[in-house]
């Protein structure tokens, strides 16, 4: 007996000559580079294949970390695809994972020999849902940078190595408008992408050996597309500098989702910027990016809106109504025209408003406002309204509406006047009451009588000679009690001699001579009347004679 053995493609082949007779036997070697994938009708396990014939294959699987008594052989039929066999294993739990093994024997010889088995296989679970993705946002001098942060992947899914793909339409790592463009892969939960000011989508892929999850997209609009200005028209015509592109977007919403429709570089010369001018069409919107590469970053160095053709707007502004309407004032309201049929840059508004279909006045309003109050209406008057939008090129079609204030109410005057008196009233009632208040808090002190002395020039200037005359003054002296009011002691009594002394007492003498011996007196009017002596006293003792504003108490010397 002979043998001899022959190795081809992985399959050792055996032929034994005995008695004449040759028998031929195959024994594939393990499987190699053995892969499973999950597709939607379950697990397909693929390996290289040692012929280019199908063959038999006995499949070992069970979850990860489960006891062996749950394991169930399977015997499969291989399909040969692309130098590769494949087996698809169904009825399996597609979010746990699985250790598989594999032997195979070829399927043409008379006494195949099943194989050895391939190294043990763990296959991970399907990755169902995309990462959940949390960016934050820096701006920093024309540049964006985007911090993007995902959580981890199942356990069941991540039992292998999982690799996150990071791409975005301007490529991170790549400066903007260049054709080729390069992906990032991480192991990590976060990677860091810097983009330019123009719209840029991102997108983050998790893969593991078995299957790959949806992509998870990062849209990131417009950066500041809110105050963007005008562009001057002389920027298509100029040349670019080196490692600088143009990118040019068309726009017919106002939400900026953009569609960039041209690039135009450094390289691409006269030519391609007269092919772009061709390209734009009039009267529509453009947003115009000049982007350069600076230290491998992405930088937007200009933005802006352009036209290649300005006109009219072909629309009036939309839903243009009036309410809140009151004698003397009303609200406009409208909603702005749509950017398709602006047809140009637009400047403002402007509201004509007409009376009676006689006077018109216009002013300008804003293109950020989408209301106005008209104010200082004339009640019961009609009035005509128009609103157009104005670009540089001139004035579009009107929206027109017309109103009549209302006309003013009688009761609402007779209202107005008993207001009027009720406050009238209200103030009179509360001066009268403050008045009160003040005179008891602070009550008026008596003024005195000062009698106005008017000096009286003579109506000559000869001296009058006056001549003076001289009486007798009694001093009469307070009695002692039980003396007799009658008996009159005289105190003193002499005639002045010289004109000196009676200057000095005349004052005097002249006033206690007059009360004293007065009929209308107070000692006179003491002596008429039927009181007692003591009581005649007391009575003129405490008696206060108010003469000129001046009050004298009269007092009576001892002897």
């Amino acid at each position: 007996m002979s043998n001899q053995f022959t190795f081809v493609n992985g399959a050792l082949i055996q032929t034994q000559v005995m008695q004449g007779l040759t028998f031929t036997l195959i024994k594939y070697e393990a499987p190699r580079n053995v892969s499973g994938s999950w597709w939607s009708n379950g697990l397909i396990l693929s390996w290289l294949a040692p012929e280019t014939y199908p063959a038999l294959a006995e499949v070992h699987i069970l979850p990860k970390d489960a006891p062996t008594n749950y394991l169930v052989p399977r015997f499969i039929n291989t399909t040969f695809e692309a130098l590769k066999y494949k087996v698809l294993i169904v009825n399996l739990q597609r979010d746990k994972a699985y250790l598989v093994r594999i032997r195979h024997r070829s399927t043409r010889a008379k006494d195949p020999l099943w194989s050895n088995w391939n190294p043990d296989l763990v296959v991970p679970a399907e990755l169902e849902h995309e990462p959940e993705i949390t960016s934050t946002l820096e701006l920093s001098n024309g540049t964006r940078k985007v911090m993007l942060t995902w959580k981890p992947m199942p356990s069941a899914a991540a039992v292998t190595n999982v690799t996150f793909n990071v791409k975005d339409t301007q490529s991170s790592h790549d400066c903007p408008c260049r054709k080729k463009k390069k992906e990032h892969n991480t192991e990590k939960n976060s990677a860091t992408v810097y983009v330019s000011y123009s719209s840029v989508n991102i997108t983050v892929v998790a893969k593991n050996p078995a299957s790959q999850s949806p992509q998870a997209v990062i849209r990131l609009p417009v950066a500041s597309a809110a105050n963007l200005k005008i562009c001057n028209e002389t920027l298509l015509n100029g040349k670019l500098k080196k490692k600088t592109c143009v990118e040019l977007y068309e726009l017919q919403d106002a939400q900026l989702k953009p569609k960039p429709v041209m690039i135009l570089t450094a390289r691409g010369g006269k030519k391609r910027r007269e092919q772009i001018k061709t390209n734009m069409r009039d009267y529509i919107r453009y947003l115009y990016f000049e982007h350069r590469c600076v230290n491998g970053k992405p930088q937007t160095v200009q933005m802006c809106f352009i036209y290649k053709k300005e006109g009219v707007p072909n629309k009036e502004p939309q839903e243009f109504f009036v309410s809140n309407l009151t004698q003397n004032s009303a609200q406009l309201f409208w909603k702005p025209i749509p950017y398709e049929h602006r047809h140009g840059f637009l400047t403002h508004y402007i509201l004509c408003v007409e009376i009676n279909s006689q006077n018109e006045e216009c002013f300008n309003i804003s293109t950020s406002k989408t209301s106005y109050r008209l104010k200082n209406l004339t009640p019961d008057t009609r009035y005509n309204i128009s609103l157009a939008g104005v670009t540089r090129t001139g004035k579009g079609l009107p929206a027109t509406a017309f109103f009549i204030t209302l006309s003013e109410s009688p009761v609402n005057v007779w209202l107005s006047f008993g207001l009027l008196f009720g406050f009238f009233l209200f103030s009179t009632m509360c001066t009268i009451v403050l008045k009160r208040i003040r005179i008891l808090i602070l009550p008026p002190v008596p003024t005195p009588v000062i009698p106005d002395f008017t000096s009286r020039q003579p109506e000559s200037e000869q001296k009058w000679e006056r001549k003076e005359e001289v009486d007798e003054l009694t001093l009469l002296q307070l009695l002692q009690e039980g003396t007799s009011v009658t008996e009159k002691t005289p105190i003193f009594t002499e005639k002045w001699s010289d004109g000196s002394d009676m200057e000095n007492e005349g004052s005097d003498s002249e006033g206690s001579s007059d009360e004293c011996e007065s009929p209308n007196s107070t000692s006179h009017a003491l002596r008429k009347s039927g009181m007692t002596d003591i009581e005649k006293m007391d009575v003129e003792l405490a008696m206060l004679i108010y003469r000129n504003g001046l009050v004298f108490d009269v007092k009576g010397e001892s002897p």
